[in-house]
């Protein structure tokens, strides 16, 4: 055997080898992509706060469930499903303060004028042991947890130095009555939307009073929203077909 055939051999026993090595170890896998839950639509999480204004709590959890089964982080979820199962109290303080419901006052409004989060509504419903938020009125006086806004803190009058016989006169005097001015009516979409969605199922539950006074309080909430405007006038004049014929 000659030198060049024996060198020959051992390059091709070489090349052979490192195939052999490179096949056994195949192609490394690419990075694994973990997917990522679609965000949950408004138009769900505006539905269930409906539900919940209606007092059709089951409905609302069955619908809480999908979301959280799709994405157990969802933070709007979350909130919701605490707002039914857990302690108002507990999430909100025992910390409160009075206050007079007025004209286009929602309870979806006042949770995010109040407490910042207009998801929180059902808990401050339940602080209030208000089971159908939707029924909510002008003249009802609410506890709202936390501490009375300093702006509307009534303002302390420091006393004057006085004469005895003025200091007696002056407390002789009948003492002014204040009056407080209805605060302004803030418009709110999202709430005016849960009122007309409220208004609606009552004018086909055939309460058409109800369903009036709901609608009006959607048209004050969104003044400028003609399908507000179209609904609340089909819903007078259904009232009024319905009282002519009493």
């Amino acid at each position: 055997m000659t030198p060049s055939f024996r060198t020959t051999t051992r390059v091709g026993a070489l090349m052979l080898t490192l195939a052999i090595t490179a096949c056994s170890h195949g192609p490394k896998a690419g990075p694994q992509l973990v997917p990522i839950a679609a965000p949950t639509p408004a138009n769900e999480i505006d539905t269930i706060l409906s539900l919940l204004d209606l007092g059709e709590v089951g409905a609302a959890k069955k619908r809480i469930a999908a979301i959280l089964k799709s994405d157990p982080m969802d933070p709007s979820a979350q909130v919701l499903r605490a707002s039914i199962d857990e302690d108002p109290k507990a999430l909100l303080g025992p910390t409160s303060f009075a206050y007079l419901t007025q004209a286009g006052d929602t309870m979806s409004g006042l949770a995010q004028r109040f407490l910042g989060n207009r998801l929180k509504s059902y808990q401050l419903a339940r602080y209030n042991g208000i089971a159908k938020p939707a029924d909510l009125t002008a003249g009802q006086t609410l506890r709202i947890p936390g501490v009375l806004p300093r702006a509307q803190m009534p303002k302390r009058i420091e006393p004057r130095s006085a004469t005895p016989a003025a200091s007696k006169a002056r407390s002789a005097a009948p003492k002014p009555v204040s009056v407080a001015k209805p605060s302004p009516v803030v418009v709110d979409p999202g709430a005016a939307r849960q009122a007309r969605v409220a208004g609606l199922a009552a004018l086909n539950a055939g309460n058409v009073a109800r369903a009036v006074g709901l609608l009006h309080r959607a048209a004050a909430l969104d003044p400028r929203n003609p399908v507000i405007a179209r609904d609340l006038a089909r819903a007078e004049r259904i009232a009024a077909t319905v009282k002519a014929r009493k």
